[in-house]
């Protein structure tokens, strides 16, 4: 069984001993703090939710509810829907935040609550410390009788996010209609399975395939969207002769796409395409998180804006986005951020813009892809004793190539000419994670062993 408490909300597999896994004593307890914090925040007692298919959430769903109500505070329940819609109803409800019930690409043990603030943006640093605190105290007054919340369910979200999408400058249904694309959906069984059918027909895409698009949260794959997992998207492209696949996870932030001819288009470069269509049309910044390709930043500074990187994580890139006032960003696991509609991570969004991006290039999605630079990202990591340093560590690698380029706003990334490596310590293993790109599988994996035997000499000096 794991619980994850992070600033940014808490994880765990469903079952075993409270406190050690996502137990109902868990879920009331985090929630009762998120409630409190909220409240006590903004003044206002109304919190949204919203929850993607897997198989515990109608049981988290109701806990969270309850305990709110417990607390006083009214609820509006858009029931099964996706991250970015919640994130789009807080604002639009003017609540005090939101709770997402989805452990997003982790496997159906999995459950979450992924906390929101009134702006309906990921909870910052402060804010989540200040929930932990709050959680391990236990300190929260439930109302009375005559003062517990209300409740309202509410499932005109989904048609409320399309019409945002559809009403954004840059997407042009009658473009993506006249491109007259057929498209299979990979939505893992999760909500995706809903709301992507929905909005290609509102684009006015004719032709939909399904695959995995019964929202019973049976995942029939590992649900993150990578290139091992969607084999069998792989292969229906191929055989309904369609033009290109579309992924999504089970709570619809993350992107990826398959194209004609079987051939996965990267998720890495989701957000460099939809990057690309963005800059081609509105001049500006963009920002990605410090291991994501550098494709996005050739893109970027070809159409005459400036590149930013942020640290891991969406709260992260959304901050760095705000300072530099990016046009676009996100982070190369197919998370695309537009601030035109909100700040957060949107595959909603992305398939709108993308799709229009694509109908306007006129040619397949295979050409498409291999117009951009191509890199290769190498994912490594070393296994620590639990007592190393690792700060101590990064600090001597860092010594060893201060006269490259390099950055420490999160870890270490040491740059040479157009490769790159980042290392970083987990938050919850004794691990340093070591990311690496090149030009070719090659170089990306040879820049990685380099590193990695750089910090092996340096634990044998030591």
């Amino acid at each position: 069984m794991t619980l994850i408490k992070s600033i940014s909300g808490i994880r765990g597999t469903i079952g075993g001993a409270a406190g050690e896994g996502l137990t109902p004593v868990d879920i009331v307890k985090f929630t009762s703090a998120y409630g409190s914090w909220a409240v006590k925040k903004s003044g206002i007692k109304k919190i949204v939710i919203g929850r993607d298919a897997r198989i515990s959430g109608s049981m988290v769903n109701n806990l969270v509810i309850g305990t709110l109500q417990g607390l006083g505070i009214d609820v509006v329940d858009l029931g099964l829907s996706t991250t970015p819609t919640v994130e789009i109803a807080v604002p639009l409800e003017k609540a005090a935040g939101g709770i997402i019930l989805t452990a997003s690409h982790n496997p159906k043990q999995w459950n979450a609550l992924k906390l929101l603030n009134e702006k309906g943006e990921f909870i910052n640093d402060a804010d989540g410390k200040e929930v932990l605190d709050i959680a391990e105290k236990s300190n929260f007054v439930y109302a009375d009788v005559n003062d517990l919340g209300q409740v309202v369910n509410d499932d005109s979200y989904l048609k409320k996010h399309i019409d945002q999408i559809l009403a954004l400058p840059l997407v042009d249904v009658n473009a993506i209609a006249k491109a007259d694309f057929k498209v299979v959906i990979d939505a893992v069984n999760s909500t995706g399975g809903l709301f992507v059918p929905a909005l290609l027909t509102a684009l006015g895409v004719k032709t939909v395939y399904k695959l995995f698009c019964e929202p019973d949260g049976k995942f029939p794959h590992n649900p993150e969207p990578l290139p091992e997992n969607l084999i069998s998207l792989s292969k229906e492209v191929i055989a309904k002769n369609a033009s290109l696949g579309i992924a999504v996870d089970p709570d619809v932030d993350r992107l990826c796409f398959v194209c004609e001819d079987g051939n996965m288009f990267g998720e890495e470069y989701t957000l460099v395409a939809v990057a690309d269509y963005i800059l081609k049309n509105n001049k500006g910044n963009t920002v990605s998180n410090l291991s994501s390709t550098r494709a996005l930043r050739d893109v970027t500074e070809l159409a005459g804006g400036e590149y930013h990187a942020a640290a891991v994580g969406e709260v992260n890139v959304v901050n760095k986005m705000k300072e530099v006032n990016a046009v676009i960003g996100g982070e190369g696991n197919g998370g695309v951020i537009y601030p035109e509609l909100h700040y957060g991570r949107d595959a909603l969004a992305g398939i709108a813009l993308f799709l229009t991006h694509l109908a306007k290039y006129g040619k397949p999605i295979s050409v498409l892809r291999s117009s951009y630079p191509g890199y290769f990202i190498s994912k490594n990591k070393i296994t620590l004793t639990p007592e190393m340093d690792i700060d101590a560590l990064l600090i001597k690698v860092e010594e060893k190539y201060k006269a490259q380029p390099h950055s420490t706003i999160d870890g270490l990334k040491i740059e040479f000419d157009k490769q790159w490596v980042h290392l970083r310590r987990s938050n919850t293993e004794p691990i340093i994670r070591i990311y690496s790109e090149g030009d070719s599988e090659t170089v990306a994996n040879n820049l990685a062993n380099k590193i990695i035997a750089d910090i092996k000499e340096i634990l044998k000096l030591n």
